[in-house]
């Protein structure tokens, strides 16, 4: 599962050929999340609130980017890297 972001402790992985609906999965410690890209909710799995907050934020705006990994993602393809959040 490539990581294709980082930032404040928080990792953002894709899966390859993952199922649907378009998702991320983030990491805080031990606690993950699988998030939906096109509404960001929590599909399964859990972060702490303010872990949350900063994921939902990055995914807003690279929501776009998001989207083109997922496609890469589908055709086992290597997802591009995407910027932290600053």
């Amino acid at each position: 599962m490539p990581t294709i972001s980082s930032f404040y402790g928080i990792l953002i992985r894709m899966f390859f050929n993952d199922h649907s609906p378009p998702h991320f999965h983030a990491r805080y410690g031990e606690f993950e999340a699988t998030i939906d890209i096109e509404s960001l909710a929590v599909l399964e799995g859990e972060l702490p609130r303010r872990a949350l907050t900063l994921v939902e934020e990055w995914g807003m705006i690279h929501k776009a980017e998001l989207v083109a990994n997922w496609r890469l993602c589908r055709e086992k393809s290597a997802p591009s890297k995407i910027d932290p959040l600053a």
